[in-house]
């Protein structure tokens, strides 16, 4: 089930607000974990079993941690539970491509084949992994004490706003609002959380769908027919898809949680207005990037190294682990390991660089790069995105070949609200929407725009037939 789904909208989600807020204050988490646990049963019912069994061993281990004074059994139970997370991961996630992998270089050699039955990725693994991986850590170093109750370590895991695709959440921000929401609980947090849902459905199915539909189809041609007009349209339509798909999805996510009290941190901060490759890291999917510098780019030494190459290989190797977690695919590690470079080569002189050219050329040439990078996220086999960048770059023109009109007018929309928040005006706007106060009467104008909005997107939804969501794959 998906959040732009007719299923959710008029069904799932009124049953559960409607249930939620009549529900007296000591059964609403209990609410919240019933309808979380139907929620991801629906579209992944065997897998659910997974989740409630890794999340009991989890706690019952973090507990016992917690308890213990003695560091190496702290320790022990710190990898024990790590190593489950990760081995759950690796298996449902990467077994495939190594047992693929292993195969081709089995078969250089004319040994036969390891026989392996594809497994089916279990939805938003990657997600919930990552939450139960800084559970552990958190209590392990005593950033926070864990919590009493299992059913309340069960809500942190599976609680359904996050649980598909993020933001991902660190223990030590959630954990209090599992226990008391009373603060956040209010009719303004409610309103403005539905505002910020509608913003985020209409991004998905009005603009992010529209891009989608046209970036499959020139994907499902041959690359190597394709002319440079074509291809450029392709991956632009592309770029645009994921960033208000995922964003969109996103808004979503921190709207629905605003309206049951939680408070979400935010997962996107208009990207591509980016002056470097650095900062396009610092907008976009901000959870991940924290998540990472936090348990990975620290532990490894982070910048306090004794050298500039362990400096470099630190951020190297992070976006290396951050393009393989989007995906087992050596498109996805080539993905990571060419943003890694580019920042690698802005702390040795491209900042430099951008800072003698000004904003507007810095824009443009990290948008550049951005998009140059999507290719390999995109398409999944590597010789087929080179291919794909031969012909974006092969200067070969047909004529007549110009996209639809309604795909033209949504394209300006998407460039539009992109690269909206570049202007100084664009930008108080936005805090104003997301961030601002509202008085009663903003909230009667507000309230009836967002309401024409949602009927718009479920209009578009019934109407469109096309509503993917990308990052159900990860």
């Amino acid at each position: 089930m998906v959040f732009s789904s007719i299923v959710f909208l008029l069904f799932f989600l009124p049953a559960f607000l409607l249930t939620y807020y009549l529900a007296d204050k000591k059964y609403k988490n209990i609410v919240i974990l019933l309808f979380s646990i139907f929620f991801y049963s629906w579209g992944a019912p065997r897998f659910i079993f997974v989740i409630l069994g890794t999340t009991f061993l989890d706690f019952h281990l973090v507990k016992w941690m917690s308890a213990t004074k003695n560091q190496l059994q702290r320790r022990l139970m710190l990898t024990l539970s790590v190593s489950v997370n990760i081995g759950l991961l690796f298996y449902f996630k990467y077994s495939n491509f190594f047992i693929e992998n292993v195969n081709s270089v089995l078969s250089v050699f004319g040994d036969g084949n390891i026989h392996w039955t594809k497994l089916v990725l279990p939805i938003g693994i990657s997600f919930y992994t990552f939450e139960t991986i800084t559970y552990v850590v958190d209590v392990y170093r005593r950033v926070h004490k864990p919590l009493h109750n299992f059913w309340d370590y069960q809500l942190y895991i599976i609680l359904f706003p996050k649980l598909i695709a993020g933001p991902i959440i660190r223990y030590h921000d959630l954990a209090d609002q599992i226990t008391d929401r009373t603060q956040n609980d209010t009719i303004d947090n409610r309103l403005t959380g539905f505002y910020r849902f509608v913003i985020g459905l209409s991004k998905k199915v009005l603009i992010a769908n529209h891009m989608g539909l046209q970036a499959d189809t020139i994907f499902a041609m041959n690359y190597g027919q394709l002319d440079t007009f074509t291809a450029w349209i392709g991956i632009l339509a592309y770029t645009f898809q994921i960033y208000f798909d995922f964003s969109g999805y996103s808004d979503m996510a921190i709207g629905l949680a605003k309206m049951i009290g939680f408070k979400f941190p935010e997962n996107f901060n208009n990207p591509y207005i980016s002056q470097s490759i650095s900062e396009f890291w610092r907008r976009w999917h901000i959870s991940l990037g924290a998540w990472m510098r936090s348990y990975l780019y620290i532990p490894l030494g982070g910048n306090r190294v004794a050298s500039k190459r362990r400096l470099y290989f630190n951020l190297w190797f992070v976006f290396l682990a951050s393009g393989l977690w989007h995906g087992a695919s050596w498109s996805f590690v080539i993905w990571g390991a060419y943003h890694g470079l580019f920042l690698v080569l802005e702390r040795l002189f491209l900042n430099d660089v951008y800072k003698r050219i000004g904003k507007l050329p810095s824009t443009i040439i990290t948008f550049f790069v951005v998009v140059i990078g999507w290719v390999f996220f995109r398409i999944e086999h590597l010789p087929d995105a080179l291919t794909y960048l031969t012909r974006m770059f092969s200067f070969y023109f047909k004529t007549g070949l110009l996209p639809d009109p309604e795909f033209i007018t949504f394209f300006v929309i998407a460039v539009f609200f992109a690269f909206f928040a570049w202007f100084r005006k664009g930008q108080i706007i936005q805090d104003a929407i997301y961030f601002g106060d509202y008085s009663n009467s903003r909230h009667l104008i507000v309230s009836a725009a967002t309401l024409v909005l949602f009927v718009f997107a479920l209009s578009s939804i019934t109407a469109f037939g096309f509503n993917p969501f990308i990052y159900f794959r990860f």
